[in-house]
Formats: structure tokens, C-alpha cells, sequence
């Protein structure tokens, strides 16, 4: 983890007490992700995030990659009832059954889109057209919590059978995988990220 430039203006909800924080700020959110991997990782969670904080799922994650085979998710769909037993025990990701149950079938699921389109990427990018969806935020009041893009995706994603995509967790999955820039105006990260798009 690279040391923070404390000076840099960053978005209002990052905590500047916490450095894993900042720097999930400063490297990963809101940048294109086009990995089905990682798309994945970020899918599931998300979903484990339902009712907790964010910073309480990013915290674990390195505990998460280890206990979901670093969200392969052909590895976590073959997961049985006993996998399932061993993760309630572990206590380095949220324990909550029904969460992981749904990391399962999700897993599942996504091997199904991947079927049906050839990646998740060319699936999920489709409800963006594609490209990222560039916000011009100025506060946090001004920070969606749903979108009409974010509710075709939830009604999409539970019409496949998947759990714990509720539209409110989809847009923070749309954030925090590039689909869409909401970093604030006078955030450094926003032109950086439009500029290293527009290179690609």
C-alpha cells in the first residue's frame, strides 16, 4: 500500500483516519473494471455488504479472497454443505448463511451469463451502453443511492436467479466497478480516471 498524498482532495465519504480506505479511494473505485474475476469479487461483495458498511466488507477482503478461492467462481459454485459449515466458522468474513448461500448460487449463476454472453463483462456493461456514466456531483447529498440503470440491472440480475442484488447494491457494484464516475468535482481522481479512459 503506497503512503496517501494527504493533501489531495478526495471524495467526502472517505474516511481519512483509515489508510486501506484511502487508498481503495485513490487506486480501484470508480475505475473500468472489464475482468470477470474481479467483477465477481466485487459482485459478491457487495452482496455481503447488505445492512453493514462498506469499509466492514473492505477490511475482509483479503480474508474473503482467501476463504472463496480469490472468487473463482467455478471453484465457489462447486461449493457443498460442508464448505458452507467450515466458512459460518470462519471468523474473518461475515458469517451470515444466507450471505454465503448466496455467494454460491451466485457464483452459479454467473457461469450461466458467461455462458449465454461469453464474458460477464459483455453482460453487464450493456446496461451503461458500454461506456462509464460521468456524474457531475458536488456533495454527498448529490451521491445517488439508485438509478434507473441500477434498477434494470437488479431486476435483471433476480430475474436470473441471483440474491442480493437489490438496486441500491447494484449502483454501489456500478460505482465501485467504473460503470459509473461518481467522484465528486473537486475530487483529483475523477479527471485522472475520465483521462485514463479516453487513452484506452
Amino acid at each position: 500500500m503506497t503512503t496517501p498524498d494527504m493533501n489531495l482532495k478526495r471524495c467526502p465519504w472517505v474516511d481519512l483516519t483509515k489508510p486501506d480506505y484511502i487508498a481503495y479511494h485513490d487506486e480501484e473505485w470508480g475505475v473500468p473494471v472489464h475482468d470477470d474475476r474481479l467483477l465477481f469479487e466485487f459482485l459478491t461483495l457487495e452482496s455481503a455488504q447488505a445492512g453493514l458498511s462498506w469499509y466492514t466488507v473492505l477490511h475482509k477482503r483479503e480474508n474473503y479472497r482467501k476463504a472463496f478461492d480469490h472468487f473463482d467462481p467455478k471453484k465457489v459454485a462447486r461449493y457443498t454443505e460442508r464448505r458452507v459449515t467450515k466458512l459460518l466458522s470462519n471468523a474473518g468474513i461475515i458469517r451470515n448463511r444466507l450471505k454465503i448461500l448466496a455467494a454460491i448460487s451466485n457464483a452459479r449463476h454467473f457461469l450461466e451469463v458467461q455462458r449465454e454472453f461469453g464474458t460477464f463483462d459483455a453482460y453487464i456493461w450493456q446496461f451503461v451502453k458500454g461506456k462509464p456514466i460521468v456524474n457531475r456531483l458536488r456533495t454527498m447529498e448529490d451521491i445517488p443511492v439508485t438509478t434507473p440503470e441500477s434498477d434494470a440491472l437488479s431486476t435483471d440480475l433476480k430475474a436470473r436467479g441471483f440474491t442480493f442484488v437489490g438496486s441500491t447494491i447494484c449502483y454501489a457494484h456500478m460505482q465501485a466497478t467504473g460503470m459509473v464516475n461518481d467522484h465528486t468535482m473537486g475530487c483529483f481522481r475523477r479527471q485522472k480516471i475520465l483521462a485514463e479512459y479516453r487513452k484506452a
